[in-house]
């Protein structure tokens, strides 16, 4: 009876989430309250507060969904332990991307955060999810190059802040542009010829070295 009861629990939960990712989807997530999550889920809003705290707590619960299989991979890729990190970061970059225009649900909670999102509030707590998530893969970013500089890939000189900067633009560009119009470029095939691209630029762009670096740099061709 108990498991049952847990697993009954099991597929409400899932079903709330399930609802609430097609109605976020529908209509916002500022314009949608969790009495229309309930009733897509068919559901008390009690039912709701029994699995989550509030809005944000679903929100973020439905993001993770599809954020910790992606975030497992960045965090493996990380690890210090890894032979050719840049090869992994391209190669979970295009997975990623993948999964973001073949995935059905990876796509629509991508849309969702991207283009469904409206922040008015600087202390709307899905927007400090947000950005510490952010924080979370950029810190990630920083281990994967600095890595990649260890094991000779990139320079030593490599300005690795900048560098992540620009990794990071290119990549959450491609999803941004992609998410607004799906029909302006293949995200899977151009994706990672641009993916690749970037790479590339972290090994020759002087422009990415450290300051002093790229001082004594113009000074010697002075």
């Amino acid at each position: 009876m108990a498991r049952s009861t847990k697993e009954e629990a099991l597929e409400t939960r899932a079903r709330i989430l399930d609802a609430a990712e097609q109605v976020f989807h529908e209509r916002g997530v500022s314009q949608t309250s969790l009495a229309d999550v309930a009733k897509a889920a068919d559901v008390t809003r009690g039912a709701i507060y029994w699995h989550f705290k509030n809005k944000s707590d679903l929100f973020d619960a439905m993001c993770e969904r599809v954020r910790l299989p992606m975030e497992a991979v960045l965090e493996e890729n990380a690890s210090p332990q890894v032979a050719d990190p840049l090869g992994q970061f391209l190669r979970s970059g295009i997975y990623v991307l993948t999964m973001a225009a073949t995935d059905e649900r990876c796509r629509r909670v991508f849309d969702i955060i991207f283009n469904k999102c409206e922040f008015a509030d600087a202390h709307d707590p899905i927007l400090i999810r947000q950005r510490e998530c952010h924080v979370d893969g950029m810190l990630r970013l920083e281990q994967i190059l600095g890595n990649a500089v260890a094991r000779g890939q990139l320079p030593a000189t490599l300005d690795i802040r900048l560098a992540c900067l620009m990794a990071h633009a290119t990549f959450s560009g491609l999803l941004t542009d992609w998410f607004f119009s799906p029909e302006s470029f293949d995200l899977v095939v151009e994706g990672e010829r641009v993916l690749a691209a970037s790479l590339y630029a972290l090994k020759a762009a002087p422009s990415l070295q450290k300051a002093q670096e790229v001082k004594e740099v113009k000074e010697v061709v002075s």
